[in-house]
């Protein structure tokens, strides 16, 4: 059977083929009922729009796409951003595009220089690069542009991001409030902003109670890494007592070496954001949670504000953490 047209539909409805486009692009100014009829002879024929390059754009210049740049869209972390801010981008009607840069320069560059290709509304965008100046041109030119997760450099944009270095401050005083004085600490790629301040939140926990730092690793950016690391530090003369870990995949990498060599009811460890099934582990994963939902509804929330034509200056919204005590970090310091 061959495809259904425009055409089709609109002789079905009974209506002209622009009130069918009008109709499938959301636009104002068709009446109740041949909004109506446009909708039901669309579904009797299974009709899709097709979006060539040739009749993407709609009537009011837009392409009714975002697109989403993020680290790793198989992170948990990632994956539910992603999902937050397709929840909203269908709200307006709207479809995400999205890729991963896996901490690469060059793919921030090339992904962003594919969606803007493709003529995508807005962007938001986790940057890996050290400088996104190189972006300045996406503004000028009207594309809504907010950053994600980590703050931009070389320009100014809305950016929503979490106080990372106060909730690594808040895992490693509870670690201290449990009788901990020797802390090891692991974390992702001191490239990456978000790292640099979680080791920094830990130093900060430390120096204001006079405790030394313990070992700290810095590097660490898959759950293969972190378990090599762990077992390491407990091959070490004076292994630490408890682990702050500063990133989900390390948190796991951490929990696996732990649990092979059977520390992990007396090694306290608390981990940077939150990870599927952290509650059902033995024991259950203290963490300090993100909101990765109320960051990627933001995020998206404020391109579709501007692309309706609101207008402020770039502002940093900030996104509250918290501590979800299960277990593993309230285990006491026996040394």
């Amino acid at each position: 059977m061959a495809r259904a047209t425009l055409r089709d539909v609109a002789r079905l409805a009974e209506v002209s083929p622009k009130t069918v486009s009008r109709v499938v692009n959301r636009e104002a100014g068709v009446t109740p009922a041949k909004v109506a009829a446009v909708t039901a002879a669309i579904e009797k024929l299974g009709y899709r729009p097709n979006f060539t390059a040739s009749s993407l754009r709609r009537a009011n210049g837009r392409t009714a796409t975002i697109g989403v740049v993020l680290e790793n869209v198989a992170n948990p972390f990632s994956s539910t951003l992603h999902r937050a801010m397709e929840d909203v981008a269908r709200e307006h009607g709207v479809a995400i595009l999205a890729g991963s840069v896996d901490e690469d320069p060059a793919r921030e560059r090339a992904l962003i220089s594919t969606f803007a290709g493709r003529q995508v509304d807005g962007l938001v965008v986790a940057p890996a690069s050290g400088n996104q100046g190189y972006l300045t041109a996406e503004i000028l030119g009207g594309t809504p542009l907010v950053f994600v997760d980590r703050p931009p450099v070389g320009i100014s944009a809305d950016t929503v991001v979490i106080d990372n270095r106060a909730g690594a401050r808040r895992a490693v005083d509870h670690l201290i409030t449990h009788g901990h004085r020797t802390i090891g600490y692991l974390g992702d790629l001191r490239s990456i902003a978000t790292a640099r301040d979680r080791l920094q939140g830990y130093r900060d926990a430390l120096a204001d109670e006079g405790i030394r730092p313990g070992p700290v690793v810095e590097d660490v950016h898959t759950e293969s890494e972190a378990e090599r690391a762990v077992h390491r530090l407990f091959a070490a003369d004076r292994p630490p007592t408890a682990l702050f870990t500063a990133q989900n995949l390390v948190t796991i990498g951490a929990i696996r070496a732990l649990r092979s060599l059977g520390r992990q009811h007396t090694v306290a460890l608390v981990g940077f954001d939150d990870f599927p099934l952290a509650d059902l582990l033995e024991p259950g994963v203290t963490v300090v949670a993100q909101d990765p939902t109320a960051m990627g509804r933001l995020a998206a929330s404020l391109v579709f504000r501007r692309l309706a034509g609101e207008q402020w200056e770039p502002a940093v919204h900030v996104i509250p953490t918290r501590l979800i005590t299960r277990g593993s970090g309230e285990i006491q310091n026996a040394v």
